[in-house]
């Protein structure tokens, strides 16, 4: 009766029977523990051992019905905020710390049963698919406080003493853990593809697909020589999609996707290999087996690839670009030696400029010769401009033919030339001569000489460089040798040598002027008198010699023409004909009127 005064309400119903429950309905306030103990000992007819004194009360209200059963939570639920818990030993249970229920030889309950109850038991968890440490570090937040949890990495099983509700909670999470990270090991062998070439684009492919840094979507790609083949380890869905991968890039390889042959049209084999080699050596490469073979057979002038389909790609596009059409640069040269002497004589009679040997003395001259009034004497002619013949070109032309008409000059030679961008091309014109380098006197045989065999006349070289389709650079250099009339100390023949070095930016058809050769001379001009003049011993007193110092400047015309593609050779030849014939006509107008004014200044 002493505990019954402390009951504001304890109603026992025997009613309804489920399962061999009770239904109890109970509903105290500041009930002493010790004495909760008794009424749960009573009410679930279980012998309960109380070693320890636990201070402190207890209140539980309710509103429907409990389960007799249940009241045995209750109590090991205040227990546990009193730092005490049940552990159940044989037919009656003990109550003892928390800290300490793992001493007490828990119930175990063997691993793949359902723990049951509301003490604490002991099962071992078997972990399959995952390093039981790392799911140990996953779980242990969910253990009570007072549970205790240890690991055994030689079986991969996990040891937790702890209540039947939690152990079946954190099972549950493990086999969901479990099911999700199962790995699996599949070999692939490969039958066709090369396995060290496969192995990095699988690789890289199961990077970009897959996430690593999740633990079930990891899959590890090893290569196996041994069976010539890759092996996958990873989750079975994983391996499976990238399997199906492997067996697409297992492919029977085509042989021109290996080994490409690539014939050129415009530039040597040998220089394209080269400038590949050049890129290749640069560069780096992780697998050394992947960097691509590139030779050159020049018998064929052909660029021969072999290699990784994917990086001949980049070297067949540079091979490409490199053996574009070149451009070519058509370089039309007249080489004229102009008399000074003639030539200023000329200009008084006709009342023109004297003669400068410069390039702009020059223009200077021919600008007598229409100049800039160019265009309007052809239009007066009735003829048609070719494209890109400039008017300053024909009364350049025009002035160099009037001279060479009345003496004044003559042209030496009009090759024409035809470069390919960025190459040198030269023109000589000259003779070759011999040259005594020594004698030798041998007794009875005599003397004999040696000779040497030079050349001697004019060089010319140009470099073209194409800037753009109507823009030209050219270097020039022009060297010009000569043979004087006297000789040195040793008998031997002098001789003289000039270079001009120039570079000149030039449009398509445009005239450039190169002089400042000149060859000084002195000139015997003999004058008789008519019979007289030609009677022997007699006829001296009736002969005069006339010595003048004479000067020859010899000048380079060039006029260069852009060919974009050789097709277009044709057509210029053709416009350089009419070309041709249009400076004719010219030069007949222009002649015609120069002599009429002559005539008039004369009258």
């Amino acid at each position: 009766m002493k505990y019954i005064k402390h009951l504001l309400l304890f109603t026992l119903l025997i009613g309804t029977t489920l399962a061999a429950r009770e239904q109890v309905k109970v509903k105290f306030d500041n009930l002493q523990i010790e004495k909760f103990i008794k009424l749960v000992a009573e009410i679930s007819k279980k012998n309960i051992l109380v070693t320890n004194k636990i201070n402190g009360t207890v209140d539980l209200v309710t509103t429907a019905p409990i389960y007799d059963d249940e009241v045995m939570g209750i109590l090991v639920s205040v227990l546990e905020s009193k730092g005490f818990t049940l552990v159940q030993k044989g037919s009656y249970y003990e109550v003892v710390r928390s800290t300490e229920a793992a001493k007490h030889n828990v119930p175990v309950v063997r691993s793949g049963n359902i723990a049951r109850g509301h003490t604490m038991v002991t099962q071992a968890i078997k972990v399959k698919g995952e390093n039981v440490d790392i799911v140990a570090a996953k779980v242990r937040y969910l253990i009570s406080k007072t549970a205790k949890l240890m690991t055994m990495k030689e079986s991969n099983t996990l040891l937790l003493t702890d209540y039947p509700a939690n152990i079946q909670t954190i099972k549950r999470i493990i086999s969901d853990i479990d099911t999700k990270n199962k790995k699996i090991i599949k070999i692939i062998p490969v039958e066709h593809a090369e396995l060290k070439q496969l192995h990095t684009q699988v690789t890289d492919i199961a990077k970009s697909i897959f996430n690593e840094k999740v633990a079930t979507q990891s899959v590890k790609v090893l290569l196996n020589n041994d069976v010539n083949g890759l092996v996958l380890v990873g989750n079975p869905d994983q391996v499976k999609e990238l399997a199906k991968i492997i067996k697409t890039l297992d492919t029977e390889q085509n042989l021109n996707e290996v080994v490409q042959i690539l014939p050129l049209k415009n530039s040597e084999a040998k220089n394209v290999l080269a400038t590949l080699n050049e890129i290749i050596t640069k560069q780096t490469f992780t697998d050394p087996s992947l960097k691509p073979n590139v030779s050159a057979n020049e018998e064929i002038n052909a660029i021969i690839l072999v290699g990784n389909p994917s990086l001949l790609k980049g070297l067949v596009k540079i091979i490409e670009t490199l053996d574009k059409e070149k451009y070519q640069v058509y370089v039309q040269a007249r080489i004229v030696e102009i008399n000074k002497n003639d030539a200023e004589q000329i200009g008084l009679k006709y009342s023109l400029g004297a003669l400068d040997v410069s390039s702009s003395g020059l223009l200077a001259f021919s600008g007598n010769f229409g100049g800039s009034s160019a265009a309007s004497i052809i239009q007066s002619l009735g003829v048609a401009i070719p494209e890109d013949a400039g008017t300053t070109g024909l009364a350049i032309g025009a002035s160099l033919d009037f001279l060479q008409t009345k003496g004044a000059s003559k042209t030496v030679s009009s090759p024409s030339i035809l470069c390919v961008n960025n190459q040198e091309s030269s023109i000589y014109v000259g003779k070759t001569l011999s040259f005594q380098t020594g004698s030798n006197t041998a007794g009875t045989l005599g003397t004999t000489s040696s000779y040497k065999r030079e050349d001697v006349g004019l060089t010319l070289k140009i470099k073209p460089r194409v800037s753009s389709k109507d823009k030209v650079t050219l270097d020039v250099e022009a060297i010009l040798e000569n043979v004087l009339a006297t000789v040195d100390t040793n008998n031997q023949p002098v001789t003289t040598k000039q270079n001009v070095l120039t570079q000149a930016i030039l449009r398509h058809g445009e005239t450039i002027i190169i002089g400042g050769l000149v060859k000084n001379y002195t000139s015997t001009t003999e004058s008789k008198v008519p019979i007289l003049g030609y009677i022997p011993i007699l006829g001296l007193l009736f002969t005069h010699n006339d010595t003048s110092d004479q000067q020859d400047n010899l000048i380079v015309i060039l006029t260069p023409y852009i060919i974009e593609k050789s097709e277009k050779l044709s057509q210029l030849q053709r416009e350089l004909g009419e070309l041709s014939r249009l400076q004719r006509e010219y030069n007949k107008e222009v002649f015609s009127q120069i002599e009429e004014k002559s005539k008039e200044e004369n009258k």
